[in-house]
Parts: structure tokens; C-alpha cells; sequence
């Protein structure tokens, strides 16, 4: 239990320093008007776990889950971000900006999802 738990928590480190590397250079790309970070990091993040969790589960490497699905994207990605940032949006009274950024961050998210695991399936 303590090597799993070290595992998890080596991964979250390796998440949130790659989280906050995206985070900066979307800033510096395309600046603070719409959180394109966090949708890019949900995205990924997001194909990512399809991709994982088929690759893992068909090679028998699920061993590998808490670092890699728990620690490394539970680290990487930023769901409660994205709850903050569509709230931001709201209260600057950018309702439509709002609900676009909801809209987008759950369908490109869940497709993104989607397109992992059928990626991995065909790999395999």
C-alpha cells in the first residue's frame, strides 16, 4: 500500500508540473480572455484515460493505473479549474462564454474519450 501511495503521489507531481507548463504557455499563446488551457488539458487528459485504461486493461498492465491514470492525469487534469473557470466567466457576466466553454470542455471532452479508446482498440 505505501509503494502504491508513492506511486500516486510521484504521478500527481509529474500531473500538476505538466498542468502548470500548459497552463503557462497557453497564457503566453493566447493570453486570459478564454481559458484555453484547461479545455486543451481536459481534452488531452481526457484521451489520455481511453487510451490508458484499453492499453492497460488488454496488456495486462494495470499495475501501472494508480501511477499512471490516478497520479500522472488525476494530476494533469483540471476539472475543478474548469468549474472555476466557467463560474469566472459567468460572474464577469460572460453568460454565453460561458456556457460555450461548458458546451465544449464536456463534448470535446467526452469525444476526445471516445476517439482514445478506439484509437487504442485498433492498436491492440
Amino acid at each position: 500500500m505505501i509503494m502504491t501511495l508513492s506511486h500516486v503521489a510521484l504521478g500527481g507531481a509529474i500531473g500538476a508540473s505538466l498542468r502548470y507548463l500548459v497552463q503557462l504557455g497557453s497564457l503566453r499563446l493566447f493570453g486570459t480572455g478564454f481559458p484555453f488551457g484547461t479545455l486543451m488539458i481536459n481534452v488531452a487528459g481526457s484521451f489520455l484515460m481511453g487510451m490508458l485504461v484499453v492499453v492497460l486493461a488488454e496488456k495486462g498492465g494495470m499495475r501501472l493505473a494508480p501511477f499512471l491514470m490516478t497520479g500522472i492525469l488525476g494530476g494533469f487534469t483540471t476539472f475543478s479549474a474548469f468549474s472555476l473557470d466557467a463560474i469566472s466567466l459567468w460572474e464577469r457576466g460572460e453568460s454565453w462564454l460561458s456556457f460555450g466553454y461548458v458546451g465544449a470542455s464536456v463534448i470535446l471532452s467526452l469525444s476526445a474519450l471516445g476517439a482514445g479508446l478506439q484509437l487504442a482498440r485498433s492498436m491492440i
